[in-house]
């Protein structure tokens, strides 16, 4: 797995508006249906490490908890520790570069 490029490809999600940020608002994506794949610091909280496995499991979403919060945060600019890609482009390409190993 390639972080970098995975990292800047969430930079460019993030500068076309195809991202959700934030727990209660990633969740929210998440039960509607429209998050193609989750971001979840790997330094966050245990309940908020388990609220979202939990929910991504349920829901069928992947998740990718290899990051710390400090990356995602540089990656799109805003701090954060949890991010939704919401575009089914965007969400291909990252499931193909975190997920085929």
């Amino acid at each position: 797995m390639n972080k970098k490029q995975v990292l800047n490809l969430l930079g460019l999600a993030q500068r076309a508006r195809k991202i959700t940020t934030g727990e209660d608002l990633v969740l929210k994506k998440i039960q509607k249906h429209q998050a193609q794949i989750v971001f979840l610091a790997a330094d966050c909280g245990q309940t908020t490490q388990k609220k979202f496995s939990d929910k991504c499991q349920s829901y069928q979403v992947p998740l990718a908890t290899n990051f710390t919060r400090a990356e995602l945060s540089v990656a799109i600019g805003q701090v954060r520790s949890v991010i939704a890609v919401t575009d089914s482009g965007f969400g291909k390409k990252l499931k193909s570069l975190l997920f085929s190993e």
